[in-house]
């Protein structure tokens, strides 16, 4: 076998706790998501967003990205769920892989719109603060499909190919054992955690706000994913012109995106002046004109 990153031993796929199975893909997850809690929490609340808002919001949009996420998947690997010898039932278990962050974009999106009404949140501000914290998720996140032997792209002779077992069911017929492959969840991983000081760097260069750092985001990360769905072995279903779904879906993200930040320029030329819905109560009664200090992350007084 040539050398290459390889794949973890599939025992560290989940630890067994008696009947009670915790899934290192989960683990990741959850990982992911309160990391994002917590970094978009930092930088809502600097801005003036009222204590614990953004858990309140979470609740909403973390089961809708869930839900957004799996059904897109499934609608994208149809036959994976529904064709002949599948188990439609599989379609309940996301614990084994298979949800696509896409679709858990437009769930989450609706959760939290429900949840920034709640609170009393602009949305859009709040989608400002989520945007670096959304890669970091991300890319935590990515290490589950490494443990699930997953999410690797089309053989490759290079030096950090990845190793997956012959035995895979996903692995290419027809290739000898050993074959190397592009390690996706790690080009991604890369990508998203250089996509966080892009953001970051331009929020202190042109002062982004009402959503235009959301769509940076969407921008930023769509366009990788452009060119990792054309890399990938399990691509979705194909669609017009050849192309995978989700090649059109990322393709979605990034003039999603663009229409944002043009929009939200022209519309709102003027600095953001407060993060709450007009009538909201304050978090706090701050000194007409204090202006708190930030750090590279958005958060406050940071150096």
């Amino acid at each position: 076998m040539h050398l290459g990153i390889p794949s973890p031993d599939l025992a560290w796929s989940g630890i067994s706790l008696g009947p009670l199975t915790l899934h290192t893909y989960a683990l990741c997850l959850l990982a992911g998501m309160a990391a994002a809690v917590w970094l978009t929490s930092r930088r809502l609340t600097a801005r003036g967003g009222p204590e614990g808002a953004v858990l309140d919001i979470a609740i909403w949009a973390v089961p809708c990205g869930i839900v957004g996420a799996r059904i897109y998947h499934v609608l994208t690997h149809w036959g994976d769920y529904f064709g002949a010898g599948q188990d439609p039932l599989s379609v309940l278990y996301v614990w084994e892989g298979g949800i696509a962050i896409l679709g858990s974009l437009i769930g989450g999106a609706v959760g939290a719109a429900i949840g920034c009404r709640r609170v009393g949140v602009r949305l859009w501000s709040f989608a400002d603060a989520l945007a670096p914290a959304m890669l970091l998720a991300q890319a935590i996140g990515r290490l589950g499909n490494w443990f699930n032997h997953e999410l690797f792209g089309s053989p490759t002779t290079l030096p950090w190919g990845l190793q997956i077992p012959a035995d895979n069911g996903a692995f290419p017929a027809g290739l000898p054992a050993g074959t190397l492959f592009h390690p996706l969840f790690l080009y991604e991983m890369l990508w998203n955690l250089l996509g966080i000081a892009v953001i970051l760097l331009l929020e202190r260069r042109f002062a982004l706000r009402w959503g235009t750092a959301f769509g940076v985001y969407l921008v930023w990360y769509g366009t990788a994913r452009v060119w990792l769905e054309m890399l990938r072995i399990d691509p979705t279903s194909v669609t017009p012109l050849g192309l995978p779904a989700n090649v059109w879906g990322a393709l979605a993200a990034v003039a999603t995106g663009l229409t944002i930040i043009v929009v939200q320029r022209r519309r709102h030329p003027e600095p953001e002046t407060s993060v709450l819905v007009d009538g909201a109560e304050p978090a706090t009664d701050p000194t007409p004109g204090e202006r708190v200090p930030q750090g590279p992350d958005g958060s406050a007084g940071g150096a």
